[in-house]
């Protein structure tokens, strides 16, 4: 491929400093966008030949010659030593030594400023989809995670202390939820990305007659932008969309974090398989999650992204200005990142064993039924803070006994309170404790049953 020329140097008369020249290119990554900017560029070709500023030889021309460059680069990425400034000037500079001077025409009534807005927003776009398809398997590892263990039961946990025994598939779904938030978030994003900033040109508009709304129907806009000014310095939707990377890896950070605390030898809940865990050097018996760690890591570089395109937005004064070439890597990484995580998590939802055994003895003790025990005395008439603190009592009781709430004997429960009956030590077992949440939400089994099948239907709609 032929070496690429600036796109604005007829004003000057010397050259760039090697070391600026080198500092100023953004080939190296936003090369990243150059199918995107050779439809864009078609989109813009059909635009100039509607408005008879080319003719519908030249134009054809154009494209074919567009259509030649997306092969070739498609067939060879090896032109990274290209000498282009950006993407823009190298796809320029391919078509003008491609088709001659008539390839000059096409940038005709457009900026680098609304092409590269125009060509991030197709580019996004893409990459929402592909993150909504990844945060489905996702959820839909959870649900199978879930549905292969109905009847696993887990210490649900507040200031990481035993509080209430749940299901595990309760706990699941906690994280289905979350996810499912993030896949709206994305929707919601997508709508604002969807806008088509290509014919605001530099900053003013174009004085050329194009049809923005037939260019935008062909690249798949939903609209067209109001604002010429601010469409070409608007990089809301980048941090709407790093924003929303961020809050997806907050979520998988939060679950690497489960999965890695239930995993250690102190909880052994869980075992990951080796497929996703690794060794230590030195000592022959650690197993250890590292791909789980390497998630809770990652969280942190999406959040740094977020607060640097903040922070890279907040004072500039309009319109474009060349502070927002760093949008681009920031976006990037914050994509790879999040879908990379999004893989790995969905690896190691499918390849982790329970102890069933394990976890179930782990519910049943620590006095996690000591809320339905209140429970218990309120339904018996009980005002709920009086039955707090005649639980709290039997407790502690039972502490300095070391035993269970449901293996002291009837007579200490009814020397606290004479609402007490042998039907207490029924209302105090797992099964009861469990059944007993069964308002919507609730981790009864009736109800996590529900919500899986409601789940599952959500991911198939």
């Amino acid at each position: 491929m032929s070496e690429s020329k600036n796109l604005w140097g007829g004003r000057f008369s010397g050259a760039a400093d090697k070391t600026f020249a080198e500092f100023n290119r953004s080939f190296s990554f936003d090369r990243r966008l150059l199918e995107h900017d050779v439809r864009a560029s078609v989109a813009h070709c059909h635009g100039l030949a509607r408005a008879r500023v080319l003719t519908v030889d030249e134009a054809g021309r154009i494209e074919h010659g567009l259509q030649q460059i997306l092969e070739l680069a498609n067939a060879n990425s090896d032109f990274e030593s290209a000498s282009a400034e950006d993407v823009h000037s190298f796809v320029e500079a391919q078509l003008v030594a491609s088709i001659g001077d008539t390839g000059r025409k096409l940038h005709t009534g457009r900026s680098r400023n609304d092409q590269v807005a125009t060509d991030l927003r197709l580019w996004l776009r893409d990459a929402i989809d592909l993150l909504s398809s990844q945060i489905r398997s996702a959820q839909s590892a959870l649900l199978d995670f879930a549905e292969a263990h109905p009847d696993a039961v887990l210490p649900g946990y507040t200031h990481l202390q035993r509080a209430q025994p749940i299901l595990f598939a309760h706990w699941c779904l906690a994280y289905f939820e979350m996810l499912d938030r993030d896949s709206e978030r994305l929707r919601d994003a997508r709508v604002r990305v969807n806008v088509m900033p290509l014919g605001s040109a530099a900053l003013a508009g174009t004085s050329y007659a194009i049809d923005r709304e037939a260019v935008a129907e062909e690249l798949g806009f939903d609209a067209v932008s109001r604002n010429s000014l601010d469409a070409v310095s608007d990089r809301d939707f980048c941090v709407e969309f790093v924003s929303a990377c961020s809050l997806v890896m907050v979520h998988l950070s939060r679950l690497a974090e489960d999965i890695i605390l239930y995993a250690t030898t102190e909880f052994g809940f869980f075992e990951l398989s080796d497929a996703v865990a690794t060794g230590s050097s030195l000592m022959p018996q650690k197993k250890n999650p590292d791909s789980m760690e390497l998630v809770r890591g990652k969280a942190a570089r999406v959040f740094g992204h977020n607060a640097a395109l903040l922070t890279m937005l907040k004072g500039l004064p309009l319109a474009y200005n060349k502070d927002m070439q760093e949008d681009k890597e920031a976006v990037f990484d914050a994509f790879d990142t999040t879908a990379n995580c999004l893989a790995v998590t969905s690896l190691v939802l499918r390849n982790i064993t329970l102890n069933e055994a394990r976890m179930r003895d782990a519910a049943s003790h620590g006095y996690m039924n000591a809320t339905e025990l209140a429970d218990y005395l309120v339904r018996k008439g009980m005002p709920f803070r009086e039955a707090h603190d005649a639980v709290g009592r039997i407790v502690m009781l039972a502490i300095d006994r070391n035993l269970e709430l449901q293996e002291l004997p009837i007579d200490d429960f009814r020397k606290t309170s004479s609402l007490f009956e042998e039907d207490v030590f029924e209302a105090l077992t797992l099964t009861k404790t469990l059944e007993s949440k069964s308002q919507p939400g609730g981790t009864s089994p009736v109800r996590v049953a529900e919500a899986l099948v409601a789940a599952r239907a959500s991911l198939l709609s």
